[in-house]
């Protein structure tokens, strides 16, 4: 029941249309189920279309994973093959295996025969190995016998690895027996050829691993097609060559099982859920749709009950509701922004006085606002007023209640303060001119970092580039030789753009990315890529097995390698043959654990007199240098609460830095 006093014909406005819109609302629930259902009839025809194409995909993975497969230990058998070859020469003719060999050759039944062949023993059968015995089993038929002959004229004639089969057996049919030779050429003269049998069933079972075979069936098939092994055909199949350089042979691959993807299923409940859930929110809206609309009848009816005093005030007032619109503006306001109070009221965020380049600001401002007020010391923002000027305003906000003490809105106080500002403005310029000469220092320590860090990949990029240009240009070069060039650069080109970004985040001063490192393995990856295409003596003494620290591992990486650069490049200066070591020690700094990462070498040493100062910015006694990488690692160690030192190395007798750090002594998951 309304207040006496209020004002009913504002009261009986809003209710009107309050009950108008749940009509609206409810053609739009009767048109939801039709929805409901169209969607649920798409989704299943989708999830039909995605099921079929999501299994041609995983055939086509499937052939393509086991053709590179098969191709990569059939080469693998060819190089271990040339090795024994060769050892076979070296060893004059005693047999020695290698210390390491491929699957096919270690897998027992892939090898059916082997022996060398010379190029002597080629022409007289009579004095061919006794471990070959199983050539002359193959050589009783006519045509593996010329099969064998044209693989001994292929591998002399294209000096490459070949392959010849399927052998037939005594009744005339194939079988899985193949003959690979690989040719051996000393000074580019034919030695001979080993020679290997393989059975290829053999090498598939081998080859093929387990949770293949137990959703596939895998059957040869020779030139003609017939199948030296018949599974079910009812399953969708694949075909997998085998790629053998004189065989023709293929393996059909079929599914055992058809394979479900659970994740368009997963999807499609979740879409029927959220269908229903929308409608279910629908019919919520409507009941809140019903009491949103009663409460701005009251707010309305209080504003009005209010105008005729809030006018009188020479401060600018706005009232608005919950939701951000504006309810109420008295003339002080209207004077303040230029607009009248028709053009404002049920007005919601973008507000017209409002400046453009701030739209973002002031609605952050406007939902903190809504959600809690102001503080006592109210807001501070710019309004804009009709004719372009901007006016800096103070805002106090209140809450406005009802009578049962529900709050219905806000209300607000607005002071021009735009003398005040402009004298502060005054006082701030002077201020920026006093600190403009120290951003200019960091700005330029900024570039000299990134100037510094940029060095060596560019340098690097120059080189690779040059190089790989000049060979094109003489014709010196072959695709296979330019791909790891380019992946080189690509490489290098990555860590130029690492550290742009590392510099940058450390000039701004962001939050560092901080995670739990086992600081053994961090150390042997960073030396490694530090120490790539150096033939420097580094010697690693790390003891402990595991050392855990918090840290951000691009700007530690960073700072280890800068200082492991630096002792390689001091190392080569001094009298010895250059040597780095570089240890872990464990101690304690202000009586909390730390561990030291101590990097010394044999060059001539840091003198005394430049101890102090070895670590400030642009302090180098190197002609190329700048200067900045110390200062870079000084800032990173100190960045992870830890600090830097530098003496002679006892040991070694040239620089030492010890780098330490906090030690992370929570349990590790």
């Amino acid at each position: 029941m309304a207040a006496p006093g209020f004002d009913f014909d504002l009261l009986q406005g809003p209710m009107l249309v309050a009950s108008e819109r749940p009509r609206t609302t409810w053609i739009w629930l009767l048109g939801l189920p039709v929805l409901l259902v169209a969607g649920t009839v798409a989704l299943v025809l989708y999830l039909q279309t995605f099921e079929a194409e999501e299994a041609d995909r995983r055939r086509m993975a499937d052939a393509q994973w086991l053709e590179q497969s098969t191709r990569f230990h059939f080469r693998r058998l060819e190089t271990d093959l040339s090795v024994l070859a060769h050892l076979y020469l070296a060893n004059a003719g005693n047999s020695t295996q290698p210390d390491s060999t491929g699957l096919l050759l270690r897998s027992p039944g892939v090898i059916l025969a082997q022996g060398w062949l010379s190029s002597d023993q080629r022409a007289t059968p009579n004095n061919w190995p006794h471990n070959l015995a199983r050539w002359y089993v193959d050589t009783r038929n006519a045509d593996n016998a010329r099969a064998l002959e044209t693989l001994q004229r292929i591998t002399l004639g294209l000096r490459r690895a070949s392959y010849a089969g399927p052998m037939l057996d005594d009744k005339g049919a194939a079988s899985d027996v193949v003959w690979l030779a690989v040719p051996v050429f000393e000074r580019g003269v034919f030695a001979g050829d080993y020679m290997v049998a393989l059975s290829i069933n053999a090498a598939i079972t081998s080859l093929v691993p387990n949770w293949f075979k137990t959703n596939h069936s895998i059957r040869m098939l020779i030139p003609s097609g017939t199948p030296l092994n018949n599974p079910p055909a009812s399953q969708p199949h694949f075909w997998a060559q085998l790629n053998l350089p004189g065989v023709e042979m293929a393996l059909d691959v079929r599914s055992l099982a058809p394979q479900i993807a659970n994740v368009p299923r997963l999807f499609f409940l979740v879409a029927l859920v959220f269908l229903a859930g929308m409608f279910a929110s629908l019919v919520a809206l409507r009941r809140d749709l019903i009491k949103r609309h009663r409460i701005e009848a009251q707010l309305r009816a209080q504003v009005a009950l209010r105008r005729a005093m809030e006018n009188a005030v020479t401060i600018g007032l706005r009232a608005w509701d919950l939701n951000g619109r504006i309810l109420y503006v008295n003339q002080a306001f209207c004077q303040l922004v230029g607009f009248s109070a028709t053009e404002l009221l049920g007005r919601s965020a973008p507000l017209p006085y409002w400046p453009a380049e701030q739209t973002d600001e002031l609605n952050t401002v406007h939902r903190d606002v809504i959600a809690q007020g102001t503080q006592d010391a109210g807001v501070e923002v710019q309004f804009q007023h009709r004719s372009g000027r901007l006016v800096d305003v103070l805002i106090h906000e209140a809450p406005l209640f009802d009578t049962h003490n529900a709050q219905l809105g806000w209300m607000s106080s607005v002071i021009d303060i735009s003398e005040r500002k402009h004298n502060q403005a005054m006082a701030a310029k002077q201020q920026e001119r006093l600190e403009a000469s120290g951003r200019l220092v960091a700005m330029g320590e900024v570039a000299s970092t990134l100037a510094h860090e940029l060095n060596q990949p560019l340098g690097a990029l120059s080189g690779f580039a040059n190089g790989l240009l000049n060979r094109i240009r003489n014709g010196r070069i072959s695709i296979d030789e330019i791909a790891p060039v380019v992946e080189r650069m690509d490489a290098l080109s990555d860590k130029a753009g690492r550290i742009i970004q590392r510099v940058n985040a450390f000039a701004r001063r962001l939050e560092m990315s901080r995670q739990r490192l086992d600081l053994n393995q961090f150390l042997q990856d960073t030396l490694a890529t530090t120490r790539a295409g150096s033939d420097m003596k580094v010697s690693m003494q790390l003891g402990t097995p595991r050392v855990w620290i918090e840290a951000d591992p691009l700007l530690l990486e960073q700072a280890v390698s800068n200082v492991a650069r630096n002792a390689m490049d001091w190392a080569q200066r001094g009298e010895f043959s250059p040597q780095i070591r570089v240890q872990l020690h464990i101690g304690s700094q202000n009586e909390s654990p730390h561990v030291g990462i101590v990097i010394g070498d044999n060059g001539p040493g840091v003198p005394d007199s430049e101890l102090a100062t070895i670590f400030n910015a642009f302090h180098t006694n190197k002609p190329e240098g700048m200067g900045m990488g110390l200062a870079i690692c000084r800032s990173v160690i100190e960045a992870h609460h830890g600090h830097i030192t530098v003496a002679r190395d006892p040991t070694l007798g040239g620089a030492q830095f010890t780098l330490w750090l906090p030690l992370d002594n929570h349990p590790h998951n």
